[in-house]
């Protein structure tokens, strides 16, 4: 799983914005298959030592839907191989 980088730090010098110059949201139109929508916060920093703006992933949130169920790892099914040399021989 990548690790997540923390938007208040300037990608450019690493220096640490203290807040967002600016905060917007978008909603997903897709529901996941739970039913739940996905809500992000944008926002817009510039950065108090170099001047370098940026934009970056705020927040992500979910909403709405039923009760999550918690997501199992998938267990692996049935493996099937076929020799096709003896797909000639059934003709």
């Amino acid at each position: 799983m990548p690790r997540k980088k923390d938007p208040f730090v300037c990608p450019r010098c690493g220096a640490r914005a203290q807040e967002p110059n600016k905060t917007w949201t978008l909603v997903s139109p897709m529901p996941d298959k739970y039913g739940r929508i996905t809500v992000t916060v944008m926002g817009s920093f510039t950065c108090p030592s170099c001047g370098y703006s940026w934009r970056a992933v705020v927040q992500k949130i979910k909403t709405g839907g039923g009760e999550a169920e918690e997501e199992r790892p998938r267990e692996p099914g049935m493996v099937i191989e076929i020799d096709l040399n003896d797909l000639d021989d059934i003709e």
